[in-house]
């Protein structure tokens, strides 16, 4: 009975973000902000390890092919397809949750029990509104920019590593990545991408702002955020890929 609580209350959450709003100046200037430390700040992890992902990928899809009759360029071709259809969008969500999820929970946490929500709240604004909204704007925008930096970084990666241990020639690798390429799967990613950053930044805004307590319970609520976020991705993949590729 807990479990459809919550998951009734997450809705009656969601309904609260467009009731009452504020001015579209104001979420202009708080989209911005939200858009700066969200996109900015996990640029640097995205990238190091979207590029070693890339990388550890080109190696064992090499040590696994083992019959001379495979060409080489099969190793770019899976690298491709493993980065766009999952590494890319699924891998990086999990980090996202755990980078961006966490910080969106205990930031609202923190606000929640040191009553400057309610503070808000007297002033006559919708707190969820106010401050969530942005915060999910920001992310389903920057989101599916990190992830095609991720997409890129992962293929270079490989592109790198091949060329330094001899792997992979350069023009196999890069034939190989344009051998038989599907336009859809990058849609499909930029889709999953768009649905896994509202899963994320939501989930993880309804944990912190409903955080009861003191600073053990916005912990208690930062790790919520970010395990419950990671199965619901997880599920939305499963059935993303279901729906779409069916």
């Amino acid at each position: 009975m807990k479990f459809f609580y919550e998951v009734g209350r997450y809705f009656i959450f969601l309904r609260s973000l467009f009731i009452n709003r504020e001015s579209f100046k104001t979420y202009y200037h708080l989209v911005l902000e939200e858009c700066l430390s969200i996109g900015v700040g996990s640029l640097f992890l995205v990238v190091l390890v979207s590029t070693f992902i890339g990388a550890v990928s080109t190696v064992q899809t090499a040590y696994n092919l083992v019959s001379p009759l495979i060409p080489r360029y099969v190793i770019a071709q899976v690298v491709r397809e493993m980065t766009v259809l999952e590494l890319a969008p699924t891998i990086m969500a999990i980090i996202y949750a755990g980078k961006v999820g966490s910080s969106m929970a205990g930031g609202l946490g923190t606000m929640r029990i040191t009553e400057q929500i309610d503070a808000v709240e007297v002033m006559g604004i919708n707190s969820i509104s106010y401050l969530v909204l942005p915060k999910i704007i920001a992310s389903v925008l920057m989101y599916p920019l990190l992830v095609v930096i991720a997409g890129f970084c992962s293929l270079f990666g490989g592109y790198l590593i091949g060329a330094a241990t001899g792997i992979i020639t350069p023009p196999e690798y890069i034939f190989g990545i344009r051998f038989v390429f599907n336009e859809f799967t990058i849609t499909f990613a930029l889709i999953k991408s768009v649905a896994f950053a509202f899963l994320i930044s939501s989930i993880s805004s309804f944990k912190g702002f409903y955080t009861q307590g003191g600073a053990l319970e916005v912990g208690i609520a930062t790790t919520g955020a970010v395990t419950n976020s990671v199965i619901a991705v997880l599920i939305a993949d499963y059935l993303l890929a279901q729906l779409l590729l069916a």
